[in-house]
């Protein structure tokens, strides 16, 4: 997803001070630290930016010509074509209140001159050295003490495998930082049968703090369902109680108290923002829910078979061949197609969890993802393609794969993949994955 640029900020493309390239409406470099509002300020360009318009009376007005827009969006990356295979929602709007934003502050580098042989030549065990000149400490704002280069995030890339489910999210090639995060964990039902969970979701970076709503979220969710299951909750009523969750703690971000302009009226308009989008796989069933453009695919193990995608955007595009004003070829065609009418946040104009429940008939795998990564293999049958052979044995090296074909085709955003291998005894031909 795009940075939103704000006046007086900085439009350029690369570092002054190391090259690294920047984001639109970044302040700091988040490389070496450069304060890039010591820059002369460029030619205005015209970057992605987000809307969010309040409807009149409390709902969100219909679009009436193929050039309306929605009463509330946020612009995101623009692309291609889509496919709407299934998707069963299940709808409970829950009003979002108003919050307060906060501006992100990057601290000053220290000063680069400091001479390494100021430095203690033996560091207390335990200390964190620099990844660059390999002398200096790095202090608490992971920045090296001696010649002031920023420090990998620990965030940029992160993978995990637990036992039948495993995730990967990478900041990409284009951003400064990784807005996305993932939960992924197992638990047991009443019964004793296993129950496997993955949450994704994706910062939107026009609003602050993208990166801690989308942690915040999944995070929430990942524990409400790890509570629910095992107390017997349904698995569909289960991940409609998580996004709840989820929202529910994305909306606290922006309450927190001393944050900038508290009392600002408008402060809501800008609030922590990020989309969900999660899988259960528990008692033969699996259940998808998703808010925004986050997506979840079905890739049947014998490829013989045909792929689905199970979950339908919360964007533009949708929302026009919903209507019956674009067919998808032109709706995804046009510049808007990628503005999600759906997320997390204080500032969404209300919140309508989507769920769906599939009994598959035959052993798959379920590819959970980020925007970053469906960019690059959008319909169905390009993301079986992009999944490896053996992704169902080697989850983890299939979302390695994954995270690798966004990387090559540009990695513009940041990518997060989960992937869930559902084994389902041999039952004769039926339908890949139907809807329950």
């Amino acid at each position: 997803m795009k940075m939103s640029q704000k006046p007086q900020e900085t439009a350029l493309s690369k570092c002054p001070g190391c090259e690294e390239p920047l984001e639109p409406g970044d302040l700091f470099c988040g490389a070496c630290g450069y304060d890039l509002s010591a820059v002369p300020e460029p030619p205005q360009d015209h970057p992605t930016i987000a809307m969010a318009v309040p409807a009149e009376n409390g709902a969100a007005a219909a679009p009436r010509t193929p050039a309306a827009r929605p009463a509330a969006v946020r612009f995101d990356e623009p692309g291609g074509s889509g496919d709407f295979e299934l998707a069963a929602p299940e709808a409970a709007p829950v009003a979002a209140p108003a919050s307060t934003p906060s501006a992100e502050v990057s601290a000053s580098a220290p000063d680069p001159r400091t001479s390494a042989a100021e430095l203690p030549s033996t560091p207390p065990a335990g200390t964190k050295l620099c990844v660059a000149c390999r002398a200096g400490r790095v202090d608490d704002d992971g920045y090296c003490e001696n010649c002031g280069h920023a420090q990998p995030r620990e965030r940029d890339h992160m993978e995990q495998e637990l036992g039948s489910v495993a995730a990967v999210s990478d900041r990409g090639l284009r951003h400064h930082r990784n807005e996305d995060s993932f939960a992924v964990s197992t638990t047991a039902l009443p019964d004793g049968s296993p129950a496997v969970v993955a949450i994704v979701c994706d910062g939107v970076s026009s609003a602050s703090r993208p990166d801690e709503a989308s942690a915040a979220a999944a995070s929430a969710a990942n524990e409400a369902l790890l509570e629910s299951l095992p107390r017997g909750t349904h698995p569909q009523q289960a991940m409609h109680e998580a996004i709840i969750a989820a929202s529910e703690s994305v909306n606290s971000l922006a309450e927190e108290p001393g944050q900038a302009m508290e009392h600002d009226p408008h402060r809501h308009r800008n609030a922590p923002a990020c989309t969900l989008v999660g899988a259960v796989m528990a008692g033969g069933l699996l259940v998808v829910g998703w808010v925004g453009d986050s997506r979840v695919y079905w890739v049947p193990d014998d490829r013989t078979n045909p792929p689905a995608r199970l979950t339908e955007d919360d964007s533009w595009a949708a929302q026009m061949v919903a209507a019956g004003l674009m067919n998808e070829a032109e709706a995804y065609a046009d510049e808007r197609a990628h503005a999600i009418t759906g997320w997390l946040g204080a500032d969404a104009y209300e919140l309508e969890p989507h769920t769906a429940s599939f009994k598959p008939d035959r052993s798959g795998l379920v590819v959970v993802c980020t925007d970053g990564l469906w960019n690059y293999a959008e319909s169905a049958a390009e993301m079986a393609a992009a999944v490896p052979a053996d992704a169902q044995l080697r989850p983890l090296h299939g979302a390695q794969v994954l995270v690798g074909h966004a990387l090559d085709g540009g990695g513009h955003d940041n990518v997060t993949v989960a992937l869930l291998p559902f084994a389902v005894p041999p039952q004769g031909a039926g339908s890949a994955c139907g809807a329950t």
